[in-house]
């Protein structure tokens, strides 16, 4: 029994070290697509769940055309503040690091791409073309040569404006800072802004723009094994041979805010929010139409407030919406539908104060909904028409010149029947049971009547 319980120690002594050398786990998360905030909170979440559970790196696989500024910035804040090393890496073969992707790979521990791959054209979208910029030399053949004392024509054309300068300066600063934190190219680094220009993988190593090229996630990973990177939480040393590899995919919540937060989806739950309340309100005791109205709405509004809205685009929106409204309920023969719609189309083009690929709304959307909500009201103010345009079948108006039966021999006061009611009558003239009268006035519940004999002879 003794030999046994030593030869059982020295086995588990014997595998104490692999227990204590197996490597933590590096997640992978993927960031495709336009940046918005559904990409910053998924990218939150998981920086988040990997200091959690301990994981020694974790590879931001990039594949972007750009996104939102405040979406590119909110991630790599916690890039910056982030206890675990991140790894940017462009991949697969063809994808991109644009614009904000650009920034983001700047602000990474570590900065890597595949082969077939390329970053940069990180000028704000917002700007549009790259313009001149004071102090930069234009390139030989872009103006002609002037006279002397003469100011070219195109100089003041392509003289940048106060705003576009503010701006271009302030992203080419935010690179710099990053590149000289990160110790990367920060001269590179401001080309990509004030000229728009892009590299290459191959041409990126060798600007020291990233780190390192490789061909896949697994490729990478191994060639940064040993490697030291200083993190939030101080310096580490990466052990990544042999380590698992965690993919981190995005769950129902990220999808969620992906679709809420596309500006044509939330203009839309913004149109059908109203239009159910409305629907409401005009048959109430339904509760179902009410309910999801307040929902659709609330959830539009909500993924406006998360997106860069032109304020006055959102008013004019909602003053639409309001006179859209108020032609339903106060009918106005088309003049607050018509400013109505006006409003709306006019406030819908200028909603959103960006013009990042992905996060615009199609004017076939706002074409669309423009001409559903002209059929809607029209029909709308067709059923009112045609309801001012009956006779009156109710109160006084409709009960004066009606005819009745009377039910009993009426001296002075009586009973008769009209419209299958019984009335108080009372008359002028003796009348007979079962004469015809009209009714002439009404005072309380009393009709006055007079015969239709008399009325004839008249």
């Amino acid at each position: 029994m003794a030999t046994f319980l030593r030869v059982l120690a020295v086995a588990l002594l014997g595998f104490a070290p692999s227990w204590a050398s197996a490597p933590a786990s590096v997640m992978v998360v993927p960031l495709r697509g336009a940046i918005g905030p559904a990409s910053a909170d998924f990218v939150a979440r998981a920086l988040a769940r990997a200091a959690e559970q301990h994981a020694q790196l974790i590879v931001l696989q990039i594949d972007t055309p750009g996104g939102l500024d405040l979406s590119m910035r909110q991630i790599i804040k916690d890039i910056l503040a982030s206890p675990v090393p991140v790894a940017a890496f462009v991949a697969p073969s063809g994808a991109r690091a644009a614009s904000a992707g650009t920034y983001i790979l700047y602000a990474s521990h570590v900065a890597a791409m595949a082969p077939g791959t390329n970053l940069g054209a990180a000028t704000p979208v917002n700007i549009g073309a790259p313009e001149a910029v004071p102090g930069q030399p234009k390139k030989p053949g872009d103006v002609r040569s002037k006279e002397p004392g003469e100011e070219p024509a195109a100089d003041k054309a392509t003289e940048p404006s106060a705003m576009t300068r503010k701006q271009v300066h302030d992203a080419a600063a935010y690179i710099r800072s990053l590149a000289q934190l990160r110790g990367r190219n920060a001269a590179w680094g401001e080309r990509a802004v004030r000229e728009a220009v892009s590299l290459s993988a191959d041409e990126a190593l060798k600007e020291r723009v990233i780190d390192l090229t490789a061909r896949d996630v697994p490729d990478l990973v191994a060639k940064l094994d040993g490697r030291k990177v200083s993190t939030a939480s101080g310096e580490r040393v990466l052990a990544t041979a042999n380590a698992e590899f965690v993919p981190i995919e995005p769950d129902w919540r990220t999808r969620f805010l992906s679709i809420i937060t596309d500006p044509s989806v939330a203009l839309l739950l913004l149109m059908a929010g109203v239009y159910l309340l409305i629907f409401e309100f005009m048959s109430p005791g339904l509760a179902l139409p009410g309910v999801l109205g307040a929902i659709s709405l609330l959830l539009g509004l909500f993924a406006l407030q998360m997106l860069p809205v032109n304020y006055a685009g959102l008013g004019l929106v909602l003053l639409g919406l309001t006179f859209m409204v108020a032609e339903v309920f106060l009918p106005a023969y088309g003049s607050l539908g018509v400013g109505g719609i006006v409003a709306f189309a006019v406030g819908a083009v200028m909603l959103i104060d960006t013009d990042v690929p992905g996060f615009g709304i199609p004017p076939a959307l706002i074409g669309g909904l423009v001409i559903a909500s002209g059929l809607f009201l029209f029909l709308v103010l067709g059923v009112a028409v045609k309801a001012r345009r009956r006779p009156v079948v109710t109160g006084d108006d409709e009960l004066f010149g009606s005819i009745g039966v009377t039910l009993e021999d009426v001296d002075t006061e009586g009973w008769a029947r009209v419209h299958g009611e019984q009335w108080r009558v009372v008359s002028a003239v003796p009348l007979k049971r079962g004469q015809s009268v009209r009714i002439v006035a009404r005072s309380g519940l009393t009709l006055s009547v007079q015969p239709i004999a008399d009325d004839q002879g008249a």
